[in-house]
């Protein structure tokens, strides 16, 4: 029974296995990093493409690793061939930049048959963002959501609001506020609640205010691909 850590492709002509083996650890350790991304994914806009783009990509890597092998003049033709492709997706987070560098990493590793490193890696990977997403490193500023409304300035509304905003949250942050009418203000607030329970009261107690319109609170927690 061949060894799968040390199998190698060392002829022209490789045999189906060793083709095999190399795409499917990609599949199987990238779809491992993708599935813990999209559970420690925090974030207003979660995106099942970029999920599902993490683990064709490793695939696709794996596949151009093999196709390459040790042929410098195979690996001058890929690049030549590669650069008339311009990738021009852009990353908002750079979380999200590291988590797709470790998948296509794995993919390499896979695709030059180094079975260990390519396992081990994804591992160690994988066990760092468990403990990362459990540890309170990178949480300080953490909020529930965005509260987002407009309304009249006056005395009377902001001292409403801010009773409103002390009563029911934690923390609260003014992060903009622009003019849209005359007197009438759009305003938003990031929040975290003493209580997630209480979001319904919470709304209720702000649509209540006449001179308050268009309220809308958008959760970190939300997975909806926007």
């Amino acid at each position: 029974m061949p060894d799968l850590l040390t199998i190698r492709s060392l002829s022209s002509s490789p045999s189906l296995l060793t083709i095999l083996i190399p795409i499917l650890l990609s599949f199987i350790l990238s779809s491992m990093i993708a599935y813990l991304y999209e559970k420690t994914f925090h974030g207003l806009s979660y995106s099942r493409n970029f999920v599902q783009a993490m683990i064709l990509g490793s695939i696709v890597v794996s596949i151009v690793m093999q196709a390459i092998g040790d042929n410098l003049v195979r690996g001058l033709g890929m690049l030549g061939a590669l650069a008339i492709i311009r990738f021009r997706t852009n990353l908002k987070d750079s979380r999200d930049m590291v988590f797709l560098f470790a998948s296509m990493a794995v993919g390499i590793a896979s695709g030059v048959h180094s079975y260990a490193i390519a396992i081990i890696g994804g591992l160690s990977f994988s066990a760092a963002v468990l403990i990362l997403s459990k540890s309170p490193l990178g949480q300080k500023s953490f909020f529930d959501g965005l509260l987002r409304f407009s309304m009249i300035n006056n005395p009377e509304n902001n001292r409403r609001c801010e009773e409103i905003l002390s009563r029911y949250c934690r923390v609260f942050i003014l992060i903009t506020i622009r003019e849209i009418a005359k007197n009438r203000f759009d305003v938003a607030y990031h929040v975290k609640f003493k209580d997630s329970r209480v979001q319904a009261d919470f709304l209720s107690e702000f649509n209540e205010i006449d001179t308050i319109q268009g309220v809308q609170l958008l959760l970190q927690e939300t997975t909806v691909e926007i």
